[in-house]
């Protein structure tokens, strides 16, 4: 069960970080799920090491690094994507 909801809090990070993103992003949705994951992870352990993983209520301190740290991981992301993409093309 952890892993269907590392995968759906990973969609809802990676979309919520391709909206704060400006301009158009090309990566595909499987791939915005993945850095959107990798983007959790990242937050969850930076809450961890802020000693915020775990507050009473909302953890709105872990939330918050795990958005930022989606929205980095997009933006790197699909930077590479695009690279990556274009050198493709290039060979075609």
């Amino acid at each position: 069960m952890g892993w269907l909801w590392a995968i759906i809090v990973g969609f809802v990070l990676g979309i919520i970080a391709k909206l704060i993103l400006p301009g158009k992003q090309h990566s595909p949705l499987w791939l915005t799920t993945i850095f959107g994951i990798i983007g959790g992870v990242i937050g969850n352990s930076l809450a961890a090491a802020f000693g915020i993983a775990d507050t009473r209520g909302i953890d709105w301190g872990r939330h918050i690094l795990q958005i930022i740290a989606a929205v980095v991981i997009v933006g790197i992301g699909d930077m590479a994507y695009m690279a990556l993409k274009g050198k493709k093309r290039e060979r075609a």
